[in-house]
Order: structure tokens, then C-alpha cells, then sequence
């Protein structure tokens, strides 16, 4: 996924609108209710690593101004009508801010292990699904006198494009910014409530509507939203509704559906079982951190015809078959996925991304530079294999009409083939500052959602920053990872002739 902060210069110390649907898309719901499986956790969140502490009170004044402009951060999640009706977005009427912004303290000695192991406890922690779906916690008692900023959203929420449009609400330009206008809550979140009243009509939130309106209502809504896919589907799926007796077959029939348009995307049975190391699953996760020059790695993929996005994928395939090489597993190939938004509209937060398969091969005693070309050529083809907004838009629409219990054991089967995940976006290209603290470095953890791991990175102020987010029960050495991917970095710019 590639996103850009760099438009946002001049707009952070004046926080730009943002657009959101009332309505969850398919995608959206999908991921929300898929979450209902605990092991299929789809949380997004950065950690910001600060020369100081961040000055709490300016943080909350901000917090306070960006909640009257970012409609998303002041809004729960309503259910809809059972699996017909999509949720809906709606001004939470209960909202407390001390509940989502937090100040924590390390104990001594503050190491960076130490701060690693907090936030991935934090990002453990499960959502309270009747208030908004983010978290801010500022942190201090770093070794050296630093400060962090960790963040964490709900996937429903936002992707990494729409969480990064949203840290403007605390970005600043200057180390010293404009203190925020104060700003009256209640009255932001009264105007809120009634303003969205019409629209929670129209979204299909009022539960006084009769079961017959809303399922006509939500139907229609998706058979203009997915077309062909789902109207092939809506036949063994909405059918249950006048038939119970063929909810067994009618349920088979959408799953079927379901497989096949997966099947077309990733090359379905196809895929082999992936990395033989890393076949057990756990609700754990570990966190490591790691580093590459944004420069080096520009030059280093230039000079192999090839982008920094297809040097940063090929590393981690790299690292990833490195681990097994040392301990002497062989592999048939590497099941990964990349993302590529999908957004057109630069004003609208959400989600807007589809993950697309990649699969490399593990035999060949090809040189560094060969095995990046391939790896980059392999990409292309697969990213000219999307689609307007790809497989999983396409299948997210039928998906939500099933049983959740049908829908997160797919999920999971799914995701249990998919040996490592990964992001890559773009963030601000010039030094930033969070509540008077100066950024040092941020890491992104993008959700691992029953994969053996999730490797992201974000570009900022001339840094590759990496979150190497795992299941320690599949990849039960993640230093030892960290490490193979450090390697497999080296390589690659060492190959685009760059030596460290």
C-alpha cells in the first residue's frame, strides 16, 4: 500500500476535512465481524518514538480540536439488522475522552524491549465495541529521556492511508505549534447527533423498520454496490430467509461462491502449504523493529529497475526463506500478500485497499539481484491482475450475508496459508513533531489476522521504518527473523551497489 503525507505539509497545523460513509462497506463489516473470532484481530496501530515526552495537555487540547473536525473519532458502531443490514457509523453518546487518551509510564529500567513488549500488549487488548474503535496512549519513562506515542485503530475504522490522514489531528510542522482553538464537546456531540439523524434512517439503523423493508432496503443497496458477484450469490443466500430448509445447502452454495472468486484471485489450490516452520497459530504476538535508509534503498532499487515498494517485499521474501535455510528446512515456496490501495478520492478516510497473493518460489541458486528482479516482475503481474476494488471487496458483500461462525472459519482457513503479510506506506518526507516532542522514528503494526506474521513500513524523514509484528507460536525465533531480514536488506542494496 502506498500512501502520502507529503500533501498534508501544509494543511497539518490546520486540520484538512475528512470524508466518511455513514454506512460500513462490505469490506468494513467484514473485517468487523470477523473480529468476533479473536485470533482474526485486525487492529492497526503505529508506535512513535520521540525525543521527549509528548506535553500531555496539549496532546488532549488537540485530541479535543480533532474530534470536532474528524467525524470517525467521535463514532461507535451500530449493529444492523442481524447479517441483512450492514452497521452503520453513529456519534457515540457516552464518549469519554479519558478512556481513549491514556498516559502510561515504563517501570525502570524504560529499555526499548520493554516499550516493545507494552505496546504489543496494548495492541492485545480487545476493543470495548460500544465506543469508538481507537486508542491513544502517550508514554513515558524511556531510557535516555524519550517519550512515545503509541496509537491504535480498529481496521473497520481506517487502513494504514486513512489512519495516516488521521494522525493529523496530533502532527505538527513546528515544535512550538499554534495551541488548537478550545473546543465545547458537548456541544460538538450534540450538533453531531442531530445532524446524523436523517442518515442513520436512510442507513437502515432505525430497528423500527419492519424485518421485510430493511432486507429489501439492504439488498437492493448491495446488489447496486457488488453487482454480478452478488447477484449470482443473493439467490443461495437471501433464499434462506423464505427456506430454512436449505440453509445447509444454500450456505455451501455462498461459500462455494466465495472459494471460487478466490480461487481466480490468488491461484487458489494451487498455493502450496507454505512455509513448513510456520504452520501453528496463537492469539500472541511479538514485536521487533528494523531499519533501512530510505536513500540506499532508493538508489539500490533504481539501479535494478525496480521500486523501493518491490526492494522492501523482496527483502522480507528473502529474510523469510533465509530463516529456514539456517535451520535446514527446506521450502517449497513463500506465501506472501502486498496491498494496493484502491482510494481514489484523497478526502475520504476509511478503507479503501485490496491484499494481492505472492507466491515465491523457494528452490534456485540465483544471484541477489536475479531474485529481485523475479520477485519484481512477479509483483507487476499480480498487481495487473487487480481490479477495481479486488477480491476481497468482491467477496466481502456475500460473506456478510452469512453465519458469523461460516464466515471467521473461512476467514481463518484463509489466513492460515499466508506465511507473512505486508504494507508499505508513505508517510511524511520532512521532520515532524507530536504535542512539542520531536519524531525520532515510527513503527507501524499492521495486523497479523491469523498469518504466521505481518512485516509493514512506513518511509518518513528518509527512514524505511519496519514493524515486525509475528505469532510467536509460527515464527518461534522473531529476533532471529529480525535478523534474516537485516541480512537480506544488506543484500539487496549491496546488490543495487550500496554498501553499508
Amino acid at each position: 500500500m502506498r500512501a502520502t503525507m507529503a500533501e498534508a505539509a501544509p494543511t497539518m497545523d490546520r486540520q484538512r476535512e475528512l470524508a466518511f460513509e455513514r454506512r460500513m462497506s462490505d469490506q468494513e463489516a467484514l473485517m468487523w465481524s470477523v473480529e468476533k473470532d479473536p485470533w482474526m484481530n485486525p487492529n492497526g496501530a503505529a508506535l512513535t518514538i520521540l525525543d521527549r515526552p509528548v506535553d500531555f495537555d496539549l496532546m488532549l487540547a488537540k485530541i479535543r480540536f480533532g474530534l470536532s473536525r474528524v467525524s470517525r473519532l467521535r463514532e461507535r458502531v451500530v449493529p444492523g439488522l442481524g447479517r441483512l443490514s450492514p452497521p452503520v457509523w453513529a456519534t457515540d453518546p457516552d464518549f469519554d475522552l479519558a478512556y481513549h487518551v491514556r498516559r502510561l509510564s515504563l517501570p525502570e529500567p524504560g529499555s526499548m524491549r520493554q516499550l516493545l513488549d507494552l505496546v504489543t500488549r496494548l495492541y492485545e487488548e480487545p476493543y470495548d465495541r460500544t465506543r469508538p474503535l481507537w486508542m491513544f496512549y502517550g508514554i513515558e519513562g524511556i531510557q535516555g529521556g524519550n517519550g512515545a506515542l503509541f496509537t491504535k485503530q480498529h481496521h473497520a475504522l481506517a487502513d494504514g492511508i486513512g489512519a495516516l490522514r488521521m494522525a493529523e489531528v496530533y502532527t505538527d510542522l513546528k515544535r512550538k505549534p499554534p495551541r488548537p482553538p478550545e473546543v465545547d464537546l458537548d456541544q460538538v456531540f450534540a450538533e453531531a447527533a442531530r445532524a446524523e439523524q436523517g442518515a442513520l434512517l436512510e442507513a437502515g439503523a432505525d430497528m423500527s423498520d419492519s424485518i421485510l423493508d430493511t432486507a429489501t432496503r439492504t439488498l437492493g443497496h448491495n446488489l447496486r454496490r457488488q453487482g454480478g458477484i452478488l447477484t449470482r450469490a443473493v439467490g443461495s443466500v437471501a433464499g434462506l430467509l423464505a427456506d430454512p430448509a436449505k440453509m445447509s445447502s444454500g450456505v455451501t452454495s455462498a461459500v462455494d461462491q466465495i472459494r471460487s472468486t478466490l480461487d481466480t484471485a490468488t491461484g487458489g489450490r494451487t498455493i502450496n502449504a507454505g512455509a513448513p516452520l510456520w504452520a501453528k497459530r496463537s492469539r500472541r504476538r511479538h514485536l521487533e523493529v528494523l531499519h533501512v535508509s530510505l536513500d540506499d534503498a532508493k538508489a539500490a532499487a533504481k539501479a535494478m529497475d525496480g521500486s523501493v515498494n518491490d526492494l522492501f517485499v523482496a527483502g522480507a521474501a528473502l529474510g523469510a526463506l533465509a530463516y529456514h535455510a539456517e535451520r535446514d528446512t527446506p521450502v517449497e515456496a513463500i506465501n506472501m500478500t502486498f496491498v494496493v490501495s484502491t482510494r481514489t478520492d484523497k478526502a475520504m478516510g476509511g478503507n479503501s485497499f485490496t491484499p494481492v497473493p505472492l507466491q515465491v518460489r523457494g528452490e534456485g541458486a540465483q544471484t541477489v539481484e536475479e531474485r529481485f528482479r523475479e520477485i519484481r516482475d512477479l509483483m507487476a503481474e499480480r498487481r495487473r491482475g487487480v481490479s477495481g476494488r479486488g477480491a476481497m471487496s468482491a467477496i466481502a458483500g456475500i460473506a456478510n450475508l452469512l453465519p458469523t461462525s461460516v464466515t471467521t472459519r473461512f476467514a481463518r482457513q484463509q489466513a492460515a496459508k499466508i506465511d507473512l503479510a505486508t504494507s508499505n506506506l508513505r508517510g511524511a518526507p520532512f521532520q515532524t513533531f507530536v504535542a512539542g516532542a520531536k519524531v525520532l522514528a515510527g513503527i507501524p503494526l499492521g495486523p497479523v489476522a491469523g498469518t504466521a506474521g505481518n512485516l509493514t513500513t512506513i518511509s518518513q524523514n528518509g527512514s524505511l521504518d519496519m514493524g515486525l509484528l509475528v505469532d510467536p507460536a509460527a515464527i518461534t525465533d522473531p529476533a532471529g527473523l529480525r535478523r534474516n531480514l537485516d541480512d537480506a536488506y544488506r543484500d539487496l542494496l549491496a546488490a543495487g551497489g550500496i554498501v553499508a
